[in-house]
């Protein structure tokens, strides 16, 4: 059930009452569990986004460089696990004919997408699709009276460089990857529980390997030639077609060269291979097992109208 205006408002004054006190963490319950998570305070500031053509095993997809302003906003400390988006597939009021505001129940798994690798306890929720992803969005939304959705790739690599300018937040040595991420070389070709490694400057963790993560954008491979230097990152509309989307951090299958901060990825339609429905589904990847995501917040927070809008552009509905 949605907040009522007066509990919303104070709701946001609150937020923005502890954004001026330096908070930089802070718990958001989720509503019919016991569960909660961890958003961490991102600051306004600006970056460079992309990477240098003097950075090792560079791709022409990363720059040019351009400088981006980016406004505040709350991040997930960890990638969303499964026993946070198993609290939405099971929420028996998720269905079409409750009312106007109600959202569609997801589909059903067709196998156990997350391949034997663990679900329970901790571990990332993994194969869902961006349209999946988003929709948990919707129904934090729908549950809170919170807007949250996910980052777009400048904002993506804002926080994860948290400051920094190297090739990965905590320097340029591929030697101690293993210290902040699993991938390739230590992950046993499995993702693994969140915030097991070390968190980056500002407080998330696993923002490089263990699950890649999906982004609002469209992916674009010569995106950065068509951004202004030096303005405010904002929201683009989004695009009809389906593929391919853009994500970010790479996953346990990577080498370590391919989680650099700047480096790229996007969907693809092979991730839906084995999926037995005609049409494909909207809601799993079949060989998605890799893919995940995690949630910002924006401190300034649109209004109800706005939020409905997004969801409207973004899922149809």
């Amino acid at each position: 059930m949605l907040l009522t205006a007066c509990a919303y408002s104070i709701l946001l004054l609150s937020q923005a009452q502890n954004t001026t006190t330096n908070q930089t963490s802070r718990i958001q319950q989720i509503p019919g569990s016991t569960l909660s998570f961890k958003m961490q305070s991102i600051p306004a500031g600006s970056f460079l986004i992309g990477s240098p053509n003097t950075e090792k095993n560079r791709k022409k997809t990363e720059g040019p460089q351009k400088k981006i302003q980016i406004p505040a906003f709350w991040m997930g400390a960890y990638e969303v696990t499964r026993d946070e988006f198993d609290v939405f597939l099971k929420d028996e009021q998720t269905s079409q004919n409750v009312d106007l505001d109600a959202i569609t129940r997801p589909s059903a798994q067709y196998v156990d997408l997350t391949w034997g690798m663990g679900k329970e306890g901790g571990y990332p929720a993994n194969s869902m699709s961006q349209f999946g992803a988003l929709m948990y969005c919707k129904w934090l939304y729908q549950k809170t009276g919170i807007f949250f959705r996910l980052p777009t790739e400048a904002e993506w690599e804002y926080a994860c460089r948290a400051g920094t300018n190297t090739t990965y937040y905590y320097g340029n040595d591929p030697n101690i990857l293993y210290q902040y991420a699993w991938y390739l070389d230590n992950s046993e070709e499995k993702y693994q529980k969140v915030g097991l490694k070390k968190p980056n400057p500002w407080g998330l963790y696993d923002m490089l390997g263990n699950l890649m993560e999906w982004t609002l954008d469209h992916y674009e491979s010569e995106r950065y030639k068509d951004l202004v230097d030096n303005t405010e990152e904002k929201i683009l509309p989004p695009k009809t077609a389906k593929y391919p989307k853009a994500l970010r951090g790479g996953s346990y299958e990577e080498a370590s060269y391919e989680l650099r901060a700047a480096a790229r990825y996007y969907s693809d339609p092979e991730w839906n291979k084995r999926d037995p429905q005609i049409p494909k589904s909207k809601w799993w990847l079949t060989e998605g097992k890799n893919v995940g995501f995690r949630l910002i917040q924006p401190v300034k927070q649109p209004t109800a109208a706005d939020a409905n809008q997004f969801f409207i552009n973004y899922l149809g509905k």
